[in-house]
Formats: structure tokens, sequence, C-alpha cells
């Protein structure tokens, strides 16, 4: 069962990031190609930003849901077994606390900007572009709690793994099989 919520999580976020990617593409080629025709679009930097902000945040929620952010693998292996539980444990709160903090105030602030909208697209509400600061931080906690199981039981074990090395020694042995 968490196997599979783990794994329907990651498919729909790795879509919904692959989509804003593609849209920021899209948006940032039209704004381009427009521009060199000489008609600009009055929307296109405040569309891009917001959409650059967007992937920022779920595409953050997405590598932590990998254990692809920053980390110290090497730092916790070389501590006792005994103290790698506690270290990642107490990382892991110091990590959920700072994202639900923001997710909190990321929601007040969405109630300050009621009745705000964009200035180049007045029709969509602020308050709609905003709104990824408490959803992405919520879904980076939901990340991060869904794979804390798997390092929990690498630190347990052998050690934590890198995922960075991970993932260029599986690449290595792709190019190998070449």
């Amino acid at each position: 069962m968490f196997h599979t919520l783990r794994s329907t999580f990651d498919r729909t976020l790795t879509a919904f990031v692959i989509f804003l990617l593609a849209s920021l593409a899209v948006i940032v080629l039209m704004g381009v190609s427009y521009r060199k025709l000489g008609w600009s679009l009055v929307w296109y930097d405040e569309v891009a930003s917001i959409a650059l902000a967007w992937l920022t945040y779920y595409g953050a929620a997405l590598a932590a849901l990998k254990r692809a952010h920053i980390g110290f693998p090497g730092l916790v292996n070389a501590m006792a077994p005994a103290l790698r539980v506690p270290v990642l444990l107490l990382g892991e709160a110091i990590v959920i606390g700072f994202f639900a903090v923001l997710a909190w105030y990321g929601y007040q602030v969405l109630d300050i900007l009621q009745g705000d909208t964009m200035i180049s697209l007045p029709w969509v509400p602020t308050q709609f572009t905003q709104s990824v600061i408490p959803i992405g931080s919520v879904l980076f906690i939901l990340a991060q709690l869904m794979s804390l199981p798997e390092l929990l039981a690498q630190a347990r074990g052998a050690g934590v793994i890198d995922a960075e090395k991970q993932e260029m020694e599986k690449e290595i042995q792709k190019a190998l099989q070449s």
C-alpha cells in the first residue's frame, strides 16, 4: 500500500513537473518569437516568472522524494551506527519544521492577497499564482516523509546511499553495457 502510494505520488509529481517545464519552454519561446516579429506579449514576463517559481517548488518536492537535494551522506556514514538514526531524524525534523513554517506563512499570505490580481492578466487572482508556496511546502513535507523509511533503513544498515553517486554509477553501468 505504502509503495503504491509513493509510486503514484512520484508519477503524478513527475508528470506535473514535466508539464510545467514544457509550458515554461513554450511561454519563453512564444515571448521571444513574438518580440522578434515586433509584437510583444504583455503577459509573457509575468507568466514566465510565475511558471519558473512553480517549477522550482514542485521540482524541489520531486527532488526531495528522490533524495536528490544536497546532503551529507558521507558525514552521516562516518558516524557510529548508533548515532546515524538520531542525527538523520534531527535533520528531518529541522527540514520538515522549516517547510511547515513556510506552508503556514504562505497560507497566511494568501489571505493578505485576497482581491489582488496579476498586472498583465487581471482575471487571474494573485492568490492562485502564490498558492504554490503552501502547496509546494506541503508536497515537500510529504515527499520527505515518504522517503524517510528507506533512508532510515539505509542508516540502520550499511549507510546512507548518496543519490548523486548512485545515479552516476547507474549511468556508468549503462555506458559499459553499450
